[in-house]
């Protein structure tokens, strides 16, 4: 008998898994992020742009995009060993908002993906994010060619809460999407913790 040892094994941990939605635009790189980060392939539901959409499809700024998402996009992720991160990006267009509800349904928190090239696209996902107070992240996606701005002057385009952390990314880098991951993790931990705090009488 080995003495200043356990014999027992250590039980393997479970993680805790979260749900963190990916929301934005039309064209802002939403599948993208998901499939940099994602250990499991993907889960993709894109359909090719169609002739039938262009009425209803901006394509100003992205002109070369060919395909869609039309439900969701899905990848998952490990933090840490006790921590595991599923994500599900929704679809850009007005068309398919409904069901941002159905996706919303549990999740922790959010990341809005905008574009600076067309920074009015995410302010719907602002405004529902905001609305049902689902802690969110925004990350600037960095596009080559696209012109740079101080997040200072971001931040007061898109309105946001000084709580709200606006962060620049590359949706197409994994190390850069896990910083965003992490960001809105803490963040959405912050936010439970202080809804946890008994109100000063």
């Amino acid at each position: 008998m080995v003495f200043g040892r356990s014999s027992r094994k250590k039980r393997p941990v479970e993680p805790v898994a979260l749900k963190i939605l990916v929301a934005g635009g039309f064209g802002v790189g939403k599948t993208t992020l998901v499939g940099a980060v994602s250990e499991i392939r993907p889960l993709r539901t894109e359909e090719t742009l169609s002739e039938a959409g262009r009425p209803v499809d901006d394509l100003a700024g992205v002109e070369s995009k060919t395909t869609t998402t039309v439900a969701m996009d899905f990848g998952r992720i490990t933090l840490r060993d006790d921590l595991v991160l599923y994500l599900f990006g929704t679809p850009g267009q007005d068309r398919f908002w409904f069901l941002w509800d159905e996706l919303a349904q549990g999740a922790l928190g959010a990341v809005v993906l905008a574009d600076t090239r067309r920074l009015e696209d995410c302010f719907a996902a602002v405004d529902y994010f905001e609305r049902r107070k689902i802690p969110f992240t925004v990350a600037v996606n960095r596009f080559e060619g696209a012109e740079t701005f101080p997040a200072g002057t971001v931040r007061a385009a898109l309105d946001l809460d000084p709580e709200v952390e606006l962060l620049m990314c590359d949706a197409r880098d994994r190390a850069s999407v896990r910083d965003v991951l992490v960001a809105v993790v803490e963040h959405a931990a912050a936010r439970v913790d202080r809804d946890r705090q008994p109100a000063a009488t």
